[in-house]
């Protein structure tokens, strides 16, 4: 039973991806990327030239989406790293789709 719950809890993560991110289509494929995975949550460019955002969703498709930020990204995106913050579970999404903040 135990298990079972454990199962459906959700997870949320903040994150922020350097490198050449921007002008790239970055945050059109993490819209993609998160959708598809069935993610909550959003992506904005930030004005020192790197994409933050956040993810809502089961753990599982949480860790699929870090590597996606680490190591795929958008096709003419050059990432140098991602980082990852304010982790933990969560009761409810406080989303209702994965957006494209401006």
């Amino acid at each position: 039973m135990a298990t079972a719950i454990k199962k459906s809890n959700l997870f949320t993560a903040d994150f922020e991806v350097f490198g050449k991110v921007q002008g790239v289509y970055f945050r059109k494929h993490t819209q993609r990327k998160a959708t598809e995975l069935g993610l909550k949550g959003w992506v904005m460019n930030t004005a020192q030239g790197t994409v933050i955002g956040q993810l809502q969703g089961t753990q599982n498709a949480i860790d699929d989406m870090k590597i996606w930020l680490q190591k795929i990204g958008s096709p003419k995106s050059k990432i140098e790293k991602a980082s990852f913050r304010n982790e933990g579970v969560i009761s409810s999404c406080a989303f209702r789709t994965f957006e494209i903040r401006r």
